[in-house]
């Protein structure tokens, strides 16, 4: 299965997409925000022109009183700022609302991640709270805030 955006295309990560991913993690702008992944299920690549770029995953919730998914990512340093996450999240978000009939997603980025809350709002993320003490930086062992941002599936840009 592959899901095509506008820049990118998506597909299940493999256990050949590990080495390549761990790579991109340990790079210092996504290490500041990211810890190195225990497993990538539920996990698409982010390919662009061919080339493996960074990983979008989602995990979700089905209790049916409170049925939901939440999606993260990770996007290699020399492609951030070209609006090809923003593309990857957009693309993974109407997978899981038109194909696995989500009505409302989450993410939740640091609460100081600018350009990343930036490009979630590009989607139609809107932030409806801040998470106190929502994450323990792995540099620093310090509880940092988190922004909780949530998406109605008629709000998807």
């Amino acid at each position: 299965m592959e899901l095509h955006g506008d820049q990118v295309i998506l597909r299940p990560a493999t256990e050949d997409d590990a080495e390549a991913l761990f790579r991109i993690v340990r790079e210092p702008s996504v290490d500041a925000w990211w810890s190195v992944p225990e497993d990538f299920e539920d996990t698409f690549v982010i390919l662009v022109d061919g080339q493996l770029a960074g990983a979008v995953q989602y995990a979700e919730e089905n209790e049916p009183e409170y049925r939901h998914a939440g999606i993260d990512i990770f996007l290699t340093t020399g492609l951030q700022g070209r609006g090809i996450g923003t593309d990857a999240v957009r693309t993974l978000a109407r997978w899981l609302i038109d194909e696995r009939g989500h009505h409302r997603l989450t993410i939740d980025p640091a609460a100081d991640n600018a350009p990343a809350v930036r490009s979630y709002t590009k989607v139609g993320f809107r932030p409806v709270g801040v998470l106190r003490r929502y994450w323990r930086d792995h540099h620093t062992g310090e509880w940092r805030d988190g922004l909780l941002m949530d998406l109605l599936a008629e709000e998807l840009t």
